[in-house]
């Protein structure tokens, strides 16, 4: 029975997408032994480092319908590595030319370049998650350039923006993560062949050949020399997780709290009962948020167990390197399963223009006592038009006013500012600055 909410079948979508899943199951990784071993002995038979009909042999019982899973669990268990009892029964399985197999290579070989392999497959997935969330995100921006809102400071109402600007700053963070997916997988998809201790000494001169033509075969970068024990490169793609589902927390908490029923402003895609109460009927929880956050803090915890890893022991470690192997897979999975909410949010995600321009007058124009201190600024200096303001914006929440009220009433602001001026000042839509022009600057990279 499952244990964990990646594996459960009633928890498995939501935390998860399921292609990454696949990748990161005993049977995907399973898979992915036998691309290596498979392309090891086609390898070496072609340089003629072991008999080019061995290496037919093995290759053709490098499948996984060959493989029984039960028996590898069971010598796993036995062993302690899962790669030996694999081995074992492609030796049995390839008759004579089994003795060839594995040839020169050594467990973590397999597993590391394995591991490699499943980074890479996992990547093509958040590359397509990426840019699906991307483009959501860029529409929105895109279409609510000009739609005032309140701009929030330390949860307070601090200066108008437009919906437009919020969604662009998103796309922005999300494109810097598309840059550094691009500029770290040829850092990361390295393979991984160097034998007992990374010198390839079982395989004399011909160590080198088989992993330039290995790293060939399986279309990763050939290492400038062996890395057993030096795993910053999964660091980093755990890292870049982290930073991803970071972005998508932060776009979660501004989605949950603009969906409080005081405040009103988006909603999450409307699908009959989802969010729904079993208690409280009228409730609509945002829940593809709830699971954003979830699988974010889950990603974070993850990443710094892979931190973790890093401390490994001379040229084979003692214990650091099987953290890998626990927290890899969740990494991944939760990270491609909040993309998949990400994008599901945006791509339906409701916009009310009617209650972001309530809002904006919910503080019966304080919001707009930036504005009015600049102008003021200019005439008796800053420091002065600061402390006049905040003197005239207490009292206006005393008596319960409006801000141009006090304004017009005060004999200090009515000697340095027009009625007309007041009431510019005081109008939400006139104190957009550059939003609309750094949308477009984020529009024009998408």
């Amino acid at each position: 029975m499952p244990t964990s909410a990646i594996d459960s079948l009633v928890f498995r979508d939501i935390f998860g997408e399921p292609r990454v899943r696949a990748i990161w199951s005993d049977e995907g990784r399973t898979r992915r032994y036998l691309e290596v071993e498979a392309a090891l002995s086609q390898v070496q038979g072609a340089i003629g480092v072991i008999p080019r009909a061995a290496a037919a042999a093995i290759s053709r019982v490098c499948r996984i319908e060959n493989i029984d899973m039960d028996k590898l669990a069971q010598e796993t268990t036995a062993i302690g590595y899962p790669v030996l009892p694999l081995v074992h029964q492609l030796q049995e399985l390839a008759g004579d030319g089994g003795n060839w197999c594995h040839w020169g290579a050594t467990t973590q070989d397999i597993t590391d370049s394995t591991t490699i392999l499943q980074i890479k497959a996992s990547f093509e997935v958040i590359e397509e998650l990426l840019g699906r969330t991307i483009t959501a995100a860029a529409a929105l921006a895109r279409e609510h350039r000009d739609l005032p809102m309140v701009g929030r400071s330390n949860l307070q109402q601090g200066v108008p923006i437009t919906f437009g600007f919020k969604m662009a700053r998103m796309v922005a963070s999300l494109l810097r993560h598309r840059e550094r997916l691009a500029e770290l997988r040829p850092r990361v998809e390295v393979v991984e062949f160097g034998g007992a201790c990374g010198t390839l000494a079982s395989l004399g001169h011909d160590g080198m050949r088989v992993q330039e033509k290995l790293a060939e075969e399986l279309g990763l970068a050939k290492p400038d020399i062996a890395w057993h024990t030096e795993h910053d490169r999964i660091a980093e793609a755990a890292c870049f997780l982290g930073l991803v589902t970071g972005t998508l927390a932060k776009f979660a908490t501004d989605v949950k709290t603009m969906m409080m029923t005081e405040v009103g402003e988006v909603s999450e895609p409307f699908v009959p009962n989802r969010g729904s109460s079993s208690t409280m009927p009228q409730k609509r929880n945002p829940m593809s948020c709830c699971y954003i956050t979830a699988c974010a803090a889950s990603v974070r915890q993850s990443v710094a167990a892979l931190l973790d890893a890093m401390a490994s022991d001379h040229e084979r470690g003692t214990g650091p390197w099987e953290i890998e192997w626990i927290q890899l897979p969740p990494i991944f999975t939760l990270a491609s399963g909040a993309l998949a909410q990400a994008a599901f949010v945006l791509e339906g995600l409701e916009v009310h223009g009617d209650r972001m321009s309530s809002n904006l007058g919910v503080t019966k124009g304080l919001i707009m006592s930036e504005a009015v201190m600049m102008a003021l600024a200019r005439k008796m200096g800053r420091g002065q038009a600061h402390d006049l303001l905040y003197r005239l914006c207490r009292q206006a929440l005393r008596q319960d006013t409006s801000l141009a009220e006090v304004l017009r009433a005060d004999p200090d602001i009515s000697t340095q500012l027009s009625a007309n001026e007041i009431a510019e000042l005081t109008d939400p839509v006139r104190y957009l600055g550059s939003a609309g022009i750094a949308v477009d600057q984020v529009l024009s990279r998408v």
